[in-house]
């Protein structure tokens, strides 16, 4: 017997805010700069979904320590400004989140910082102030489980009622790891296809979210599949 989803747990790049859009390019120009050329499909399959930490490890390994803190500030400082002159919400994202009726919280790879930027910047932080969880406070970031577990346990929900909505291929995965059903969003940078899986339904639309998760509301959602396909 399927639980019926009593909590909806969002990521936040690329699924709340469309910042992912602002980051890729940011991180190819960095990867020229620095010293390690990278197309934008190397920067989704490395960086996309992940902690900054293991982004940062992942540079440093390549180039060495003290370019991989040149890469990690510049970064920071350019996505701040990006941010600031072009960042909006996913588009049918609000619309969204008018129609749904169950608790919500946000697990992010970003840290607290960053999201109190990205969120605040398009009117979506006080929607989910206080149910705002960061992989800096859990030892493993996605596609380790540990950050959505961290959030169910401080909601208060069985994970199995949990449902995650993601965009990258670690967060479908972390989803996954911790038995709770995915909606794997394939309307931003993500090809469909890096999202499905066992327990996954991959959609393309936002704004068709509401309905995916009434019919897992009512236990009968949560089988990988595709939707919102327009």
């Amino acid at each position: 017997m399927i639980k019926p989803i009593e909590l909806v747990i969002f990521d936040c790049d690329g699924v709340l805010v469309d910042s992912e859009r602002i980051a890729l390019p940011l991180q190819v120009a960095l990867g020229a700069e620095l010293g390690w050329p990278l197309t934008e499909d190397e920067v989704m399959d490395r960086f996309v979904g992940r902690s900054s930490a293991s982004i940062h490890e992942d540079i440093a390994l390549r180039v060495g320590g003290e370019t991989a803190d040149l890469w990690r500030e510049l970064f920071e400082e350019r996505h701040r400004e990006a941010v600031d002159t072009g960042l909006s919400a996913v588009e049918g994202l609000p619309e969204a989140l008018a129609a749904i009726t169950l608790p919500t919280c946000v697990a992010s790879s970003g840290s607290h910082e960053k999201m109190r930027h990205t969120l605040g910047r398009t009117g979506l932080y006080e929607h989910f102030d206080g149910r705002i969880y960061s992989a800096t406070e859990v030892r493993h970031g996605k596609p380790a489980p540990d950050l959505f577990l961290y959030a169910a346990r401080r909601m208060g929900v069985d994970p199995a009622a949990c449902a995650v909505v993601e965009d990258s291929r670690p967060g479908v995965e972390a989803a996954r790891a911790a038995g709770m059903r995915a909606f794997g969003y394939a309307g931003g940078l993500t090809p469909a296809e890096r999202l499905e899986g066992t327990g996954t339904v991959v959609f393309h639309d936002m704004r068709a979210l509401p309905g995916l998760i009434a019919a897992g509301t009512a236990g009968t959602a949560g089988t990988a599949g595709t939707a919102g396909t327009a």
